[in-house]
């Protein structure tokens, strides 16, 4: 069947965004589509939030559950990311395409937008779940509406199979009818800024009702009505689409656990799609598979064989090193490097680097197994503190005989935990003796990358790709040369047309012309010493082209004691702006700016930040940042900047506001790795709030091998 001219648009609009989620959904395709329990989850609505079609229903998402949807009617696109940062509160970040929408001159108009919503009540047997939501409330305002909505689930009614779901709220602003227009709401006007909360126009003005009802049939099939107060005043103005009526009729399928399609036909003249791409980071793409540890081997009893137990060994000069030698290979086995060690007749400590597992835990517990096979039946005492590029960052202090007691007993892992002890590591262990030939270490890497650029009005997604060569050499115990050489193949960055004005020293919009420049360019080369100051104070000096932009000096002082869920920093830089064709040249601009930092781990994961300082045009401001991390190495976090840049001077977007989300390799490819691929998105970047993008800052090296992360992970000592 052919599709119609506005499905043949809709089509090429979600092109970008639905190759993303298909790529991502890949593994779920591949098998038999068979649907797990956890398809009971919500549907969305067309906002990207649980709801019926055009209108939110009170559900919440599962805890920690991440979405991406994308859906088209009427000439509107709208993709959208939805986080469930709590099993109450919900956050989207959304992006919209109007087609034929003149505002601000553009021919089709573009919005971002922010949405939150919290779940005030949870659905019981005899009471509906209700929730209330801010749509809009941090962007132009287009989308800009409040609602109060509650959700009642009937389970097989009147003899029906599935389920039926009945939605009935109020909403204000978009979601009230003619209530975007109300007198008593803020007005968007082309060219303004945008991107602040309209506090004194929330629940305010104009008020209509909304409903509907969904009827999942079964685990796959889902039909949905509803009743939208949504007048679509401007674009039925403007002439976009014909609105003919208030209701609208939808049926959607569950392809798989992760992915769910929609067709529709809203508001009596428009049929309508909708792909919603249902993701839970707890719950990983590819199974683990992680080789099991070596046997615990125990040693003799000292009744049996006391011969076994002699500490004549200590006293010969080469036993240290053969033990050494006997222990290196054993580790690099699991990709444990050994730094140092130190060992007598009763205690042995190894200073270890994980390159391989995620947690640091599995490490350590695998270590201690290696320990166990190696060392003399006289060494009772373990103790192993992980490293980060000459960084001891705690000591874990464990003893044989607990080791070989608890393995197999009920609740191991706790009783082991009962009885170790961990603490923060002396800044040099004293007596170590380290392998041959530690220094100097190389690596090198060749591979692709790709440099997406996001929310061009002419064109949302862009992206410049290419070969990136990587190198990184160790000299010496916290010393690093690191830097990378790219050449870009082909893109389309430079091509845009859309030079931002700025007030502020151009500090970030120049970003296209960077990307007009050579086609061969240093992204950073520097050379970096950091080491520890004390037992819990870390120090780091940098220097060189730190990032694609600019060049200079930074230092930077953290205090982050092992067993303290608080740390404060203190960082600064003097650096220079770089050459557009990013060689060894500098252009004239130079700048001051360092920031006092706070980070506080709170329970269940959430960790804050607060960065207080100069930025790099020259405002003084705070950037606030709050992150959701999970124990198998994802993160899922907001931040906001604000500075002494008024809203006018800072432009577009008001103030600097983004999303950043950090993925583990290990979650799709189900082997271990420490590696992971992060991004930030962001609505637009200007020159207010613009910090340096320094490589090797010292919060994140350090607080995984203390002991909140640690002990997080003790379940996994016994892996």
């Amino acid at each position: 069947m052919a599709l119609s001219p506005k499905l043949k648009k809709a089509s090429t609009q979600l092109g970008l965004p639905l190759c993303g989620l298909m790529a991502l959904c890949q593994p779920a395709w591949a098998q038999n589509a068979e649907v797990s329990p956890h398809t009971s989850q919500p549907s969305q609505n067309f906002y990207g939030l649980p709801g019926l079609i055009d209108t939110p229903s009170a559900e919440a998402l599962p805890d920690g559950q991440l979405t991406i949807t994308s859906s088209y009617f009427g000439g509107t696109t709208r993709s959208t990311l939805t986080f469930q940062a709590t099993p109450r509160i919900t956050a989207s970040f959304r992006y919209a395409g109007i087609k034929d929408l003149n505002i601000g001159g553009f021919v089709d108009y573009r919005d971002r937008s922010f949405d939150l919503r919290y779940l005030a009540l949870k659905e019981k047997r005899y009471t509906p779940a209700v929730a209330f939501g801010l749509q809009d409330f941090a962007g132009t305002g287009i989308y800009s509406g409040e609602y109060i909505v509650a959700t009642k689930t009937f389970t097989q009614p009147l003899s029906l199979p599935g389920k039926i779901k009945v939605t009935a709220g109020v909403g204000w602003g978009r979601l009230a009818k003619g209530g975007i227009s109300d007198p008593t709401r803020p007005t968007f006007v082309a060219g303004s800024t945008g991107g602040e909360p309209a506090y004194d126009a929330w629940f305010r003005g104009t008020a209509s009702p909304f409903g509907g009802i969904e009827w999942q049939i079964n685990d796959r099939f889902g039909v949905k009505a509803e009743y939208s107060a949504d007048s679509y005043d401007r674009e039925t103005r403007e002439g976009v689409f014909d609105r003919k009526s208030s209701v609208n009729f939808g049926a959607e399928y569950q392809y798989s656990e992760r992915l769910r399609l929609g067709a529709y036909y809203l508001y009596g003249s428009e049929f309508g799609i909708n792909a919603q791409f249902q993701l839970n980071p707890k719950r990983a793409i590819t199974p683990s598979r992680v080789s099991g540890p070596r046997p615990l081997l125990v040693r003799p009893a000292r009744r049996v064989n006391p011969q076994a137990w002699s500490t004549d060994w200590a006293n010969s000069a080469t036993a240290p090193t053969q033990l050494r030698d006997l222990i290196q290979p054993k580790l690099a086995e699991d990709g444990i490097v050994l730094d140092s060690m130190k060992v007598t007749a009763n205690s042995a400590e190894l200073r270890i680097t994980n390159t391989r597992f995620s947690s640091e835990t599995v490490a350590i517990g695998r270590s201690a197994r290696v320990m166990a096979e190696i060392l003399p039946p006289s060494v009772e005492t373990f103790k192993i503190t992980p490293m980060n590029n000459g960084l001891a960052l705690s000591t874990v202090t464990i003893r044989r005989s607990d080791l070989e007691a608890l393995e197999f007993q009920p609740q191991a892992a706790d009783a082991l935990l009962a009885v170790s002890n961990i603490s923060g590591a002396a800044p040099n262990l004293v007596g170590e003796i380290r392998p041959e030939g530690q220094f100097p270490q190389l690596s090198f890497s060749l591979g692709p990358y790709i440099q997406p650029s996001y929310f061009d009005p002419d064109r949302p997604v862009r992206a410049d790709a290419g070969i990136e060569a990587q190198f990184n050499y160790r000299f010496g115990q916290g010393w690093n040369v690191a830097g990378s050489l790219r050449h870009r193949l082909t893109g389309n960055i430079g091509t845009s047309n859309r030079l931002s004005n700025s007030v502020l020293p151009r500090v970030r919009t120049n970003a296209i012309l960077y990307a007009r420049g050579s086609s061969t360019y240093i992204q950073d080369l520097y050379v970096s010493k950091q080491w520890k100051a004390g037992t819990n104070t870390y120090a780091r000096l940098s220097a060189g082209y730190l990032e694609q932009m600019f060049g200079g000096v930074s230092g930077e002082l953290l205090w982050k004691p092992t067993n303290s869920r608080l740390a404060l920093g203190v960082e600064g830089n003097y650096v220079k702006q770089r050459s557009f064709d990013r060689d060894l040249d500098f252009q004239s601009y130079s700048v001051a700016t360092g920031h006092v930092s706070a980070y506080y781990e709170m329970n269940n994961g959430y960790l804050a930040q607060l960065d207080v300082g100069r930025y790099l045009a020259g405002d003084y401001g705070a950037t606030m940042t709050l992150t959701r991390e999970f124990a198998n190495g994802w993160k899922v976090g907001g931040f906001f900047t604000l500075t002494d840049v008024s809203a006018a001077d800072f432009g577009e977007g008001s103030f600097d506001k983004g999303i950043q989300l950090t993925v583990p390799v290990k979650w799709f490819i189900g082997s271990s790795s420490k590696r992971t691929n992060s991004t930030t998105i962001r609505p637009i970047q200007r020159d207010g709030g613009a910090r340096l993008n320094v490589q090797g800052r010292l919060y994140e090296q350090v607080r995984s091998g203390h002991k909140s992360d640690i002990v997080s992970d003790w379940s996994r000592i016994w892996e």
